[in-house]
C-alpha cells in the first residue's frame, strides 16, 4: 500500500466502499482501507449484525484519526459505492484446498451477488472469497455486470509472495523484482519464469552479470513456498488476513485514483484456448475496472501450464454451476 498523498485524499472525499463479510479478512480490509485515506465512507455488511456492530464500534475509534465514516449496513447501503468487496464465505481449514470450499461459497454468492447488483448497478465488484477464480466467474454471471467490473483478487497475493521470495533470495527489495504469478489462485498457479527480471535483466542474465550461479532448484523451492504459503499460515494460525487485506486495498487504489496501474487480478476471458474462464493475468486497473490490453508473452511450456490451470478452473465452475 502506498503512502497517502494529497491526490488520494482528494479522491477520497466522494468515495464509498462496501465490504460484505465481517470475518477476519473483511474487518482487516476495512482497517487497512481506513488507514489508507482512500475512502470517506466504509460500510460493513454481515449476517451477524451484532458482530459487525462490534467491529464497527472498534474501527470507529481508529476512524477518529483517519477521518472516515464507518458503519454497519444492509445491501441497500451498497448504493453509490465505488466498489463492493466480497469477503463473505466459509474459511479454508487446515488440510483443505481452496477448491474444497466451492459448493458452500457458490451457494452463498447466489444470495449475495444479486442483492449487490440490484442496489449498486454501477459499482465494481471485487471478489476475495475462495476459490477466488470460480467465484469471480460466478459473480460475473450472477451480477450481469460488464466483464471489466467484476474483479477477483486472484494471484495479486501470490505475485506479492513470489516477489518477496525472489527479493529475499537475491538480496534486493521486492519492489525491484518484476515477476508475476498467473492462472489460478491455487494449486495450478503458474510462475512466469521466462519474463521474471531484476534491474531490467532476466534472472539468468542477472546472475551472469552478478557472477553467481542461477540455481534452478532454489527457484523451484521458492515457487513451492509461494504456492503453499497460505496453507502453512493457516496451519499455524488458522487463517490468513493481513496480506490479503493489503492486496485488496492495493487493488482499490488504482480504481479510486484512475491510475491505469498493472496488477495481476482475476477476470473472465478466454485463455490458452479455454473460453469463458476467470483466472489471473496482468490487468490495467482504473475507474472503469480491469482491462487486459496486451496478451502476456509466454513460452510454449508456460502456455500449456496455463491451459491446464484454465481447464481445472472451468471444470470446477461447470460442476458447481451444473453446466456439465
Amino acid at each position: 500500500m502506498s503512502v497517502p498523498s494529497t491526490e488520494i485524499e482528494s479522491h477520497a472525499k466522494s468515495i464509498k466502499v462496501a465490504i460484505v463479510g465481517a470475518g477476519s479478512v473483511g474487518v482487516t480490509t476495512a482497517y487497512a482501507l481506513l488507514l489508507s485515506h482512500l475512502a470517506a465512507e466504509i460500510v460493513l455488511i454481515d449476517i451477524d449484525k451484532n458482530r459487525a456492530l462490534g467491529e464497527v464500534m472498534d474501527l470507529s475509534h481508529a476512524a477518529h484519526f483517519a477521518h472516515a465514516k464507518v458503519s454497519v449496513g444492509e445491501y441497500e447501503d451498497c448504493a453509490g459505492a465505488t466498489a463492493v468487496i466480497i469477503t463473505a464465505g466459509v474459511n479454508q481449514k487446515p488440510g483443505q484446498t481452496r477448491m474444497d470450499l466451492v459448493k458452500t461459497n457458490y451457494g452463498l454468492f447466489e444470495q449475495i451477488v444479486p442483492q449487490i447488483a440490484k442496489h449498486a448497478p454501477n459499482t465494481i465488484l471485487i471478489v476475495a472469497t475462495n476459490p477466488c477464480d470460480v467465484l469471480t466467474k460466478a459473480a460475473y454471471e450472477l451480477s450481469g455486470f460488464p466483464v471489466q467490473r467484476v474483479i477477483g483478487s486472484g494471484t495479486a497475493m501470490d505475485t506479492t509472495r513470489f516477489r518477496h521470495e525472489l527479493g529475499k533470495h537475491y538480496g534486493v527489495n521486492p519492489r525491484n523484482v518484476h515477476a508475476v504469478i498467473v492462472g489460478e489462485h491455487g494449486d495450478s498457479q503458474l510462475p512466469v519464469w521466462s519474463l521474471a527480471s531484476i534491474a531490467g535483466m532476466r534472472l539468468e542474465d542477472y546472475c551472469k552479470q552478478k557472477g553467481i550461479a542461477y540455481d534452478e532448484e532454489a527457484m523451484d523451492a521458492l515457487s513451492k513456498r509461494t504456492r503453499e504459503a497460505a496453507y502453512e499460515i493457516i496451519q499455524r494460525k488458522g487463517k490468513t488476513n493481513y496480506g490479503v487485506a493489503s492486496v485488496l486495498v492495493s487493488i482499490l487504489e488504482p480504481i479510486i485514483t484512475n491510475a491505469d496501474q498493472l496488477v495481476t487480478v482475476s477476470r473472465v476471458g478466454d485463455y490458452a484456448g479455454v473460453e469463458g474462464v476467470a483466472l489471473s493475468m496482468p490487468c490495467k486497473l482504473n475507474s472503469k475496472g480491469a482491462h487486459q490490453d496486451v496478451e502476456l508473452l509466454l513460452n510454449e511450456k508456460e502456455k500449456e501450464a496455463l491451459r491446464r490451470s484454465a481447464t481445472s478452473i472451468k471444470e470446477c465452475f461447470d460442476a458447481v454451476a451444473k453446466k456439465e
